[in-house]
């Protein structure tokens, strides 16, 4: 059922603007999703709805907040899917998740998710701050990314890590295989991504609108070996976590992933590739970027935590034939 919280507002000195106000007394909600909620006409004063997260609260004045929990996992196919969970206490779980698997439960996909998952192992000890589909869900991964994500089991810990996400301190390094050599070997990619005018599920980088994006990189190693194209693994590191993020601005480079199908080259034409190789990349069924580590302030102990992932089996087999013919070529 949906919940209802009335705060009795004591204002003393200067006013405060309402999201702000709200998000003080409200510990495990963010500024963000207050903001979310008075946009959705969630938020009455003195019993009037209040639409403008700046209306300024004064001394004495009743709030109420609706926070819409109907359904958060009454809806929700529980299913054992055998997810690789690398760590987990009573407030974060931490999943390797493999690639080829949703995050969370959407169009055309109720059942085969991340979040079915959870739901068989920590049936309702999860968040409900993300809405109904998305229980215990902080931030995302793409459905053909590999690599940790961290789950909040109570609103308190969403709340505390939604701020950590949106002051960009979670550290967050991603291991990529990318076509060429990208230029500078090290940088930064700072642009402006939204959605694509040609394709709306597409994301791309604008120079008039859309939201900052920040993408540090550098080359670990160029593999320039006889028969196949030049190919580099890179590193990424986000300041911003903006969708297809790292996907967009690597295309936008000219150094597109390897098996993106969405942002990379649409066919594959070689007038001469080695075989073996080229039977490993056919093979290889999606994008070739890992979420290698992820790093944050645990909400509850207050102390830095941080995990690391190995790499998954198809990125290594690729990695280590590259590696082999580069050695045989030296």
């Amino acid at each position: 059922m949906d919940k209802t919280i009335k705060i009795l507002a004591e204002v003393s000195g200067k006013s405060l603007r309402l999201d702000k106000f709200l998000a003080e007394k409200i510990k495990t909600l963010t500024r963000s999703q207050i903001k979310k909620i008075i946009n959705s006409k969630g938020v009455r004063v003195n019993k009037k709805i209040v639409i403008s997260a700046s209306e300024k609260v004064k001394d004495r004045s009743e709030i109420e907040v609706l926070i819409e929990t109907k359904g958060n996992n009454d809806y929700i196919e529980p299913k054992k899917i055998g997810l690789n969970i690398i760590y987990d206490d009573r407030e974060i779980i931490i999943v390797d998740k493999p690639s080829g698997l949703t995050v969370h439960p959407g169009a055309g996909n109720k059942s085969n998710t991340l979040v079915n998952g959870l739901m068989h192992i920590y049936k309702n000890s999860l968040s409900n701050l993300g809405g109904s589909f998305r229980p215990g869900i902080v931030h995302r991964i793409d459905k053909e990314t590999s690599g940790l994500i961290v789950i909040a089991r109570n609103n308190f810990t969403h709340a505390k890590l939604s701020e950590q996400f949106s002051d960009h301190t979670v550290k967050r390094k991603y291991i990529a295989l990318v076509w060429g050599v990208i230029r500078p070997l090290k940088g930064k990619i700072s642009t402006l991504i939204s959605r694509s005018k040609k394709n709306r599920q597409l994301m791309s980088v604008s120079n008039i609108k859309g939201k900052t994006a920040i993408t540090n990189y550098k080359t670990i190693k160029v593999f320039n070996v006889k028969n196949i194209p030049k190919i580099s693994l890179i590193e990424c590191i986000l300041e911003t976590g903006r969708t297809h993020q790292i996907r967009v601005h690597l295309s936008y480079k000219g150094n597109p992933l390897l098996g993106d199908k969405k942002y990379g080259k649409k066919k594959l034409k070689f007038r001469k590739i080695d075989q073996n190789f080229f039977k490993i990349l056919t093979n290889f069924n999606r994008q070739a970027l890992h979420a290698k580590t992820l790093g944050f302030i645990h909400p509850k102990t207050k102390k830095l935590v941080n995990f690391e992932s190995k790499m998954p089996q198809d990125f290594q087999k690729m990695l280590s034939y590259l590696k082999n013919l580069a050695i045989e070529k030296s």
